[in-house]
C-alpha cells in the first residue's frame, strides 16, 4: 500500500519547474548579498583618508565595531521573525534601513553621524544576507537549491577582494562618499525587483516576540565583539575593562540561553541544538571558513605589503586567486550536489585542503616567489568553496521549510562569532609573537626610533635603512607565517566533525524535508500568500 503523501512529493520532485519570475527574483537576492558583504569590505582602504577628513582618528575601530556589532545582532531576528511573520516585507525592509544607513554615513559631518550610520547599514545588512539565503530555500527545495547556493557563497569571496580596491579608487579618483553611495541605486533597483517579483508565503500572525531574548543576546554579542576589537590594541588582555567585558560577555551568554528555554518564541530556538546535522555543521563552519579564511584574509595582504613592499591595491589583486579557486570548486560540487543530492563528500575534501594549505602557509619565507603565495591563495579558495554554501544547506536540509530561516540565521550567527573572536585570537598571537621578534632582532633604542610594534606601516618600513629594514621584515615573516601553522590542528578537528558530519540525501521537495526534526517544534500556523 502507498503513501499518498509520498507519491505526491514524488511527483512534485519529478515535475519540478522554477517559480514564475524566479531569475528576476534571483537578480535581485544576489544584488542584495553583493551590497551586505561588500559593504564590511569597501570602508578598509578609503578608512584613513575618512576619520583623516572627520577629525576622528581616535574613533576609528568604532566604524567597523559598530557595523560588525549591528549584523551579528540582526542576523538571528530576521531568521527567526521570517519563519514566523514571513519574510517579503522583512527582506523589503532590511534593504530600506540599510540604504537609509547608507545616505546617513555619506552624508556624515562628523564621526558621531558616521558611526550611527554604519550602524544602521549594519543593521539592515545582517538581514540581507539571511533573508536572501532563507527566500532561496522557501522557493526552491534542497535538490534543486544546491545550484544556485553556490554563486552566493562566491559573493563573499568576490566582495573581499573587490571591496577593498573599490574603496581605494573611490576615496583615490572621486570621493569616499561613493563607498557609500553607491549602495542606493543598486539596492534601490533591487527593493524595486523584490516588491514587483516577490511571492512568499505571508503569516498573519500575533507573535510573542522574546524581548528578554534580545536584549540579552544584543548585549552578549556587543561584549563579545568589544572583548575581540579591543583586546590588545584599545587595552590589554589583562587590563580591567576586557576582563569585565568577557566576564559579562560569558553571563549574558549563560542567561540567554537559560532564557530561551522558557521563552514562548525564542530567538535561538533550543530544539535546534538536538540535531547533529546542525550542531556539527555549525561548528565545522566556525572552524574552517570563519577561522581559516578570515585570518587569512585578514593578514595576509598586510604580509605581502610588508615583507614584499606591495602597494595596498597590488596585495588585494593577489588575493583573486582565492575568488577564482572558491568559485572553482563551488559551482561544479553544486552541480554533483544537485544531481546526486549528496554532500558530505565535499566538505570532507574541503577540510583537507584548507588545512593543507595552512601547513604550506606556514613555511613562507621571505624569498618565497609571489606566484607561489598565489597558489597556496588558490588552494585556500578553493577547500573555502567545497564548505561554505555546502554546510549551509546541509543544515537547511535538516529542518522542514518552517524553521529554515531560524536554522540558516542560528548557522551563519555562530559562524560570524567564530570569526569576529578567531580573528581577534590570530591577531593577539601575531601581535606577542612580533613583539618577541623585534626585542629579538633590535636593540631597545632603534625599536623606540621606529615608534614599536604599532606604528609599523609598509611605507615607513621601506623608509628605513637596509639593515634595519631586513630585521623588521624577517621579524615580521617569523611572527606571522608560524601562526599558519598554528591552525593545522584545528584543521584537523575540523575534519573530524567533517567525517562525524551525518549525511541526509537531499529532499526532492519541500514536503520531504525535515523529518526528523524534535517533536517539540512550535508548528507555524497556516500560511496566506503576499
Amino acid at each position: 500500500m502507498t503513501d499518498p503523501a509520498s507519491d505526491a512529493a514524488i511527483g512534485e520532485r519529478d515535475t519540478f519547474t522554477l517559480p514564475p519570475r524566479f531569475g528576476l527574483i534571483f537578480a535581485g537576492l544576489m544584488a542584495t548579498m553583493l551590497l551586505s558583504s561588500l559593504d564590511q569590505t569597501i570602508v578598509s582602504t578609503a578608512l584613513p583618508t575618512i576619520v583623516g577628513e572627520l577629525h576622528g582618528v581616535r574613533h576609528m575601530a568604532w566604524v567597523t565595531t559598530a557595523y560588525i556589532m549591528a549584523a551579528t545582532i540582526g542576523m538571528p531576528l530576521y531568521g527567526r521573525f521570517g519563519d514566523l511573520i514571513g519574510r517579503k516585507f522583512l527582506f523589503l525592509g532590511g534593504i530600506g534601513i540599510f540604504l537609509a544607513g547608507s545616505l546617513v554615513a555619506g552624508a556624515a559631518s562628523g564621526m558621531t553621524m558616521l558611526i550611527v550610520g554604519w550602524a544602521v547599514q549594519g543593521l539592515g545588512g545582517g538581514g540581507l544576507m539571511i533573508t536572501s539565503q532563507a527566500i532561496v530555500a522557501d522557493l526552491l527545495p534542497p535538490r534543486q537549491r544546491a545550484r544556485y547556493m553556490a554563486p552566493m557563497g562566491a559573493v563573499f569571496g568576490l566582495s573581499s577582494v573587490v571591496g577593498p580596491l573599490l574603496g581605494g579608487w573611490f576615496t583615490d579618483s572621486a570621493d569616499w562618499r561613493w563607498a557609500f553611495w553607491i549602495n542606493l541605486p543598486v539596492g534601490a533597483t533591487a527593493l524595486g525587483i523584490s516588491a514587483f517579483a516577490l511571492r512568499l508565503p505571508r503569516k498573519p500572525v500575533k507573535v510573542s516576540i522574546d524581548y528578554l531574548g534580545i536584549t540579552l543576546m544584543a548585549a552578549s554579542v556587543a561584549a563579545t565583539v568589544l572583548v575581540a576589537a579591543w583586546g590588545g590594541s584599545e587595552y590589554g588582555w589583562t587590563d580591567p575593562v576586557i576582563l569585565g567585558l568577557a566576564g559579562g560577555a560569558a553571563l549574558g551568554w549563560v542567561l540567554f540561553f537559560l532564557s530561551q528555554r522558557r521563552a514562548a518564541e525564542p530567538i535561538i530556538p533550543l530544539w535546534l541544538f538536538r540535531s547533529r546535522i546542525f550542531n556539527l555543521g555549525t561548528l565545522l563552519g566556525l572552524i574552517v571558513v570563519g577561522l581559516g579564511m578570515f585570518a587569512v584574509i585578514g593578514y595576509l595582504p598586510t604580509y605581502l605589503q610588508m615583507v614584499y613592499g606591495m602597494s595596498a591595491t597590488e596585495s588585494g589583486l593577489l588575493l583573486i586567486p582565492m575568488v577564482v579557486g572558491l568559485i572553482g570548486t563551488a559551482m561544479p560540487s553544486a552541480q554533483l550536489i544537485s544531481r546526486t543530492g549528496r554532500y558530505k563528500p565535499y566538505p570532507i575534501i574541503g577540510t583537507i585542503v584548507v588545512g593543507i594549505t595552512a601547513l604550506l602557509l606556514s613555511t613562507l619565507t621571505v624569498t618565497t616567489p609571489v606566484w607561489v603565495v598565489c597558489c597556496y591563495v588558490f588552494l585556500l579558495g578553493a577547500g573555502v568553496g567545497l564548505i561554505m554554501q555546502n554546510l549551509v544547506l546541509a543544515v537547511q536540509n535538516a529542518f522542514p521549510a518552517t524553521a529554515v530561516g531560524t536554522a540558516t540565521s542560528a548557522n551563519n550567527f555562530f559562524r560570524e562569532i567564530g570569526a569576529t573572536l578567531g580573528t581577534a585570537a590570530v591577531g593577539a598571537i601575531f601581535t606577542a609573537r612580533l613583539t618577541d621578534q623585534l626585542a629579538a632582532r633590535l636593540s631597545g633604542d632603534t625599536i623606540a626610533s621606529i615608534g614599536g610594534t604599532n606604528s609599523l606601516t609598509p611605507s615607513l618600513v621601506r623608509s628605513l635603512p637596509t639593515s634595519v629594514r631586513d630585521s623588521v621584515i624577517a621579524a615580521y615573516q617569523h611572527a606571522l607565517t608560524p601562526v599558519f601553522g598554528y591552525m593545522v590542528p584545528l584543521f584537523a578537528f575540523g575534519l573530524v566533525l567533517a567525517l562525524l558530519l551525518p549525511e541526509r540525501k537531499l529532499a526532492g521537495t519541500h514536503a520531504e524535508m525535515g523529518a526528523e526534526t524534535p517533536a517539540d517544534r512550535p508548528q507555524p500556523a497556516q500560511a496566506a500568500q503576499n
